[in-house]
């Protein structure tokens, strides 16, 4: 039986990886009670020096099979405004960790649990999961930030052909149309998640977390502004003890044999 006391949505650690596991069965369906939980949890990933990566992962049941529409269906504007903010908020949480973040998605990825999903770096998928935003066929249309980084990320034609239609789509089908960046089998999702979280967390943390925030920051901007962006962010990595050791590699060693320490 599940124990009722213990948090929809916590924080764990393996190792230099946090693990924001979400868990109100039996299958994630995101409600209110969720949104605060699953902000502290990025927040935390965020703040933690120790974490170098992160993996949102859902357990075997499910990812998120998307909100909670029992809890929604009668609400009135004004409480679906604060009901909306206050998911909006949690995902741009995650949207934020300065760290290379991945979705471990099984079995459903589904509205809300999709627009969670969206706000990862990459996404690895069950073969057999489904990912989408079916909202339309509720009378609505995505909430979470759906209308927002699914044409950003696949294409504002396919996003409309999904939106519009509200149709869900196989990890392999995702993989294809740039949804999902690797499908596997059902029984593999976590572990080939946490292993590309591993191999990110090696890596020199403070110049990911700056790519993150120079693509990121940058694709809201013309491609002028965007440069010097760029440019900027290239600057602040000097003098870091990552650039020292890396540059210092390359020169000793040759390439692709720095160590980090994410500093």
């Amino acid at each position: 039986m599940p124990d009722p006391s213990a948090p929809p949505v916590r924080l764990e650690t393996d190792g230099a990886v946090g693990i924001i596991r979400l868990d109100r069965p039996p299958v994630n369906a995101i409600n209110a009670a969720m949104h605060a939980p699953l902000r502290a949890a990025a927040e935390a990933a965020a703040a933690d020096p120790a974490i170098r990566a992160v993996v949102v992962y859902g357990g075997e049941r499910a990812f998120a099979a998307g909100a909670d529409i029992k809890e929604m269906a009668e609400q009135t504007t004004a409480e679906i405004t604060a009901y909306g903010r206050s998911l909006i908020e949690a995902i741009d949480a995650v949207a934020r960790i300065p760290k290379p973040v991945i979705a471990a998605i099984t079995r459903y990825a589904l509205g809300g649990g999709c627009e969670l999903a969206l706000a990862a770096d990459f996404r690895v998928m069950g073969e057999d999961a489904l990912i989408g935003l079916p909202e339309i066929t509720l009378g609505v249309i995505p909430g979470g930030g759906g209308t927002q980084r699914l044409p950003r990320l696949i294409g504002v034609t396919r996003a409309k052909e999904l939106i519009f239609g509200g149709r869900p789509v196989h990890g392999e089908e995702a993989v294809r149309i740039g949804l999902a960046s690797r499908a596997v089998p059902a029984a593999e999702v976590y572990e080939t998640a946490l292993h590309w979280a591993r191999e990110l967390a090696a890596g020199p943390t403070v110049a990911l977390g700056a790519a993150k925030y120079a693509i990121d920051a940058g694709t809201e901007m013309d491609l002028a502004s965007g440069l010097r962006l760029e440019a900027q962010v290239f600057s602040t990595l000097f003098g870091t003890a990552d650039q020292r050791s890396g540059m210092r590699s390359f020169i000793e060693s040759g390439p692709g044999k720095a160590a980090f320490t994410g500093a």
